[in-house]
């Protein structure tokens, strides 16, 4: 992997981790467009260790205090019904379909699932549940009216992300909305979600990001790793205040269209032969 590879990816990494549009897929569709080969999927998984210590350093008041409250949660009864201590276990129930469906299909995810032809599908059409789910979800409830069936079901959406051009936050802020939450309790949970299982992968996937057994994958040195995992903070810390902002007060169709358009834009690439699908 050359310098200016490492540097690139972990620009993109961090700046579409946390958007509903698909960190995995761009990062899969920039090396192809740019660097003609696949930086690969530990590379993709140990760039997000440094989106999620954004994640924690952003959340460090809210991890904290629910970390905290669950332990105590264990041997008092009285703290149980707060809703730190349940958040707790939303998150680890949550975390359980990822976990479950990471280790069935890893071989499929790091060869099969890195296809073009699939990532520009799956792009178009979680655009389309996510404009679904944006224009029929009431957005009624917030963190308040969080239920472990929620968890549930945003752990299921969070388990369809192994597939690149899934997003991780756009299957669950599609499912959040479906659920009727608002856009910023959906996002917050996700957030908050994505921590064990991301850090778990890409603490698992260390050994082989410099050794990658697929062909024609790019092996980064320890140098540029860790300067793409540090660009990737960096990028989604920064990244992390803007969305919070702006699911806030605005619909999130800009992201359908754009998941739309790059969708349509890599078929017709591979259609003509512009690049490879794997």
């Amino acid at each position: 992997m050359t310098w200016i590879e490492a540097i690139v990816l972990g620009l993109v990494q961090g700046l579409t981790e946390f958007l509903p549009v698909s960190s995995s897929g761009h990062l899969r569709i920039t090396s192809a467009l740019f660097f003609d080969r696949d930086a690969g999927a530990s590379f993709t998984a140990v760039t997000q260790l440094g989106t999620e210590a954004a994640v924690l350093i952003y959340f460090a008041r809210d991890i904290g205090r629910i970390v905290r409250t669950w332990f105590v949660g264990l041997v008092d009864r009285s703290v149980r019904s707060s809703l730190d201590y349940r958040m707790g276990w939303y998150v680890i129930v949550g975390t359980i379909p990822i976990g479950i469906f990471g280790l069935i299909f890893k071989d499929q995810i790091r060869t099969a699932g890195r296809n073009l032809w699939l990532i520009s599908c799956t792009l178009i059409l979680g655009a389309m549940l996510l404009a679904f789910a944006e224009y029929w979800g009431r957005q009624t409830r917030t963190l308040e009216n969080f239920r472990m069936r929620d968890g549930v079901v945003m752990g299921f959406a969070q388990a369809a992300a192994l597939v690149p051009g899934v997003s991780r936050s756009g299957g669950t802020l599609t499912a959040g909305l479906l659920l009727n939450l608002t856009r910023e309790t959906a996002a917050r949970y996700s957030f908050l979600l994505a921590i064990p299982a991301v850090v778990i992968s890409g603490l698992f996937s260390l050994p082989d990001v410099f050794e990658p057994s697929a062909p024609g994958t790019a092996a980064p040195s320890v140098a540029q790793m860790v300067i793409a995992t540090l660009i990737a903070f960096a990028v989604g810390y920064a990244a992390i205040a803007w969305l919070l902002r702006y699911v806030a007060h605005h619909t999130l169709y800009v992201f359908v269209l754009y998941r739309v358009a790059l969708g349509s834009l890599v078929i017709c690439l591979l259609a003509t032969g512009t690049i490879s699908a794997t």
